[in-house]
């Protein structure tokens, strides 16, 4: 029994079958959890060392590596069993989505920066950070998941089941042919 059925089975009904209906969302949304720590830990840390005078260029590079965690962690994971395109196609794809992804989430940032002016000397220093927290970790990141979750399952993992995972075989047996890909 794999991780996720074990905690499946721990669920009360009807919540498991809630769960069960919606497990590629909610692997989505866990991986989603995942970077937004990486993400989050990584702009801060940019954010008050490096690059003080430049939050916008902070939070891009932690979004660019989260991105990157994010791609191992959906396609392997969360997607696992979704594609229909050949892994480069799908992972420039997954990369092209992501960039527009970047400007989705930095968006709410350069708002509450550069046009609401919630920055320092404009604002207090607390102000500053509480805005830039809750403009770049709550609301670009809400708005960053919604847009991927749309456009990962509309362009970059496209059809469903075609990398149906394969139980564990024994050293004699030999693995099944798998479905060729599609440009």
């Amino acid at each position: 029994m794999s991780v996720v059925e074990s905690v499946l089975a721990r669920i009360p009904q009807p919540y498991r079958s809630v769960a069960i209906r919606h497990r590629e969302l909610i692997k989505f949304a866990m991986v989603g959890g995942t970077t937004w720590i990486i993400d989050t830990a990584l702009f801060l840390l940019l954010k008050n060392t490096v690059l003080i005078e430049k939050p916008l260029t902070a939070k891009i590079i932690a979004v660019l590596v989260a991105t990157i965690a994010s791609y191992v962690l959906n396609r392997e994971w969360s997607f696992r069993t979704r594609g229909g395109r050949e892994t480069h196609h799908e992972a420039l794809l997954f990369f092209v989505v992501s960039g527009i992804g970047v400007a989705v989430y930095t968006a709410p940032l350069a708002v509450s920066r550069y046009l609401l002016h919630l920055s320092v000397p404009d604002v207090s220093l607390f102000t500053q950070e509480v805005a830039d927290f809750a403009s770049g970790q709550i609301v670009g990141v809400l708005l960053g998941m919604a847009f991927r979750w749309w456009a990962f399952r509309r362009f970059v993992f496209p059809d469903e089941d075609v990398r149906r995972q394969v139980p564990d075989r024994g050293a004699d047996e030999p693995a099944p042919a798998e479905a060729p890909d599609r440009p």
